[in-house]
């Protein structure tokens, strides 16, 4: 290994010029990495390196264009259930073991796979103008305090960051002392709420006195990256509370890192406040970042009753606001097929904000104090691979096609199961993007932009 080491080295020395900022610990990682067979690995890794997005590779110099060209992927054995909405006529006949469920969903095929009880897959569930007001909504209301983001743990609550990114304005550092409150912007992000009061009429609940909170088993949070809050860019997201998306550079990470325990704002404003200011104010900034960048770089966004990340639990003496009446409605709507007649509460929920190098590490949802209540899973934007395993990652899981619109229910004997998202297909011949433009004036708009290279996922459930 020393030797292998030392002949990384001198490889290093030689193409520092042309590699630039290369560490010998990532050419170690990826040596280390180079070296593992697919003997070695699981067999929802495998599944997951199968599906992965690939960008070409040259040992020599070349174009950014030809450097960012993706590698075609097999997918004939991802399932498509698109196809079986017209191909599944009657509910004794069965296509690559999947079958009709009992019952529709308001005249909408659910779908079930052979030898995965508890799993639902409902086509389209959402209608073109409902796929748009919530992909509207995850942009514009979900990130709002008190809902966390991954970027509470760098610049605490940011308000208004659609606002700010439509504006152009860009996130500064100000220090307190250095400048009196009466000079700050008026779009000021710095601060925890106070105890029973919003910025709207919106309720805010959770109290100091309520700390019920639900335990998340360590096997629930593996994921590839560094920390898990501390790596803004790559750090979110999951099909699940508690999940973390990664992309291609990362590490195995768990949300245990220093960046994660910091679950009050006031610890990050105690010597440093961030807020909004016009790009073009002509001021001197000494740390800033962009808006825009912040939305690109946005991965989660807690609502409803709020998860700890320090405790790896859910916790109500975290202010947070109820779920909208409108999403608590959809996801009872939705949840009906696997609540056999019971009543699905929702109480908490999830936003995943995928780009196009970002995908979701095999994992189970523990984290809920009644596992006979589904997880409601809905997807807007552009079409990714999902992974459907086994309660082991031994065991091989099943691939499928997520586009936007689709709902995925995991209730029963699923809710132990493996499952993950290892790619997004955002190029625009494969990004199965449904037809926004009547509800938005041109391609050019905010939200069109920003979906056509983006997945959110919404996935609800029921806490207690």
């Amino acid at each position: 290994m020393f030797r292998a080491i030392s002949r990384v080295e001198g490889i290093l020395a030689f193409f520092r010029p042309q590699l630039g900022r290369v560490t010998l610990g990532t050419l170690i990682m990826g040596y280390v990495d180079s070296q593992e067979g697919s003997h070695s690995r699981t067999a929802f890794r495998n599944a997951e390196k199968q599906y992965k997005r690939y960008k070409e590779a040259s040992t020599r110099l070349r174009s950014a264009r030809s450097r960012n060209k993706i590698q075609p992927t097999d997918v004939s054995q991802v399932l498509d259930f698109s196809k079986y909405v017209d191909s599944v006529n009657d509910r004794s006949s069965q296509t690559d073991g999947v079958t009709l469920a009992a019952e529709c969903l308001e005249g909408k095929p659910v779908f079930v796979i052979e030898g995965r009880p508890g799993f639902h897959f409902i086509p389209q569930a959402l209608t073109v103008e409902e796929q748009h007001y919530w992909i509207k909504e995850s942009l514009v209301s979900f990130p709002e305090p008190p809902n966390r983001t991954n970027h509470n743990a760098e610049y605490g609550p940011i308000r208004n960051l659609w606002s700010a990114f439509r504006d152009g304005s860009v996130l500064v550092e100000v220090n307190p002392e250095e400048e009196p409150s009466s000079t700050l912007p008026e779009r000021e992000n710095s601060g925890s709420i106070p105890a029973g009061k919003s910025s709207g009429t919106t309720e805010i609940v959770g109290s100091l006195k309520d700390s019920r909170t639900v335990s998340i088993s360590d096997e629930n949070v593996e994921r590839r990256g560094g920390s898990e809050q501390g790596k803004q860019g790559r750090s979110v997201e999951g099909e699940g509370m508690g999940s973390v998306a990664y992309s291609d550079a990362s590490n195995l990470i768990r949300p245990s890192s220093a960046a994660a325990r910091v679950t009050d704002e006031q610890v990050v404003e105690s010597s440093k406040r961030w807020h909004f200011m016009s790009s073009s104010s002509g001021k001197s900034i000494s740390k800033s970042v962009t808006a825009e960048s912040l939305l690109r770089r946005l991965r989660w966004a807690t609502i409803g009753i709020q998860f700890d990340w320090s405790k790896k639990a859910y916790n109500t003496s975290l202010q947070y606001k109820k779920l909208p009446s409108k999403l608590s409605e959809l996801a009872a709507r939705l949840a009906i097929p696997a609540t056999d007649g019971s009543e699905f509460k929702a109480e908490a929920a999830i936003v995943n904000y995928y780009r196009a190098d970002d995908m979701l590490g095999g994992h189970v949802d523990d984290m809920e104090a009644d596992w006979s209540k589904p997880i409601v899973s809905i997807s807007l934007g552009c079409k990714a691979i999902f992974l459907l395993g086994g309660e082991t990652r031994e065991e091989p899981p099943v691939a499928m096609f997520l586009r936007s619109g689709d709902v995925v229910l995991m209730s029963g004997p699923a809710r132990k199961c493996f499952h993950g998202v290892p790619r997004i297909f955002v190029e625009d011949d494969n990004s199965d993007l449904p037809d926004f433009s009547t509800f938005e004036k041109d391609d050019a708009h905010p939200v069109s932009r920003y979906i056509r290279e983006s997945r959110i996922n919404i996935n609800i459930r029921q806490v207690y």
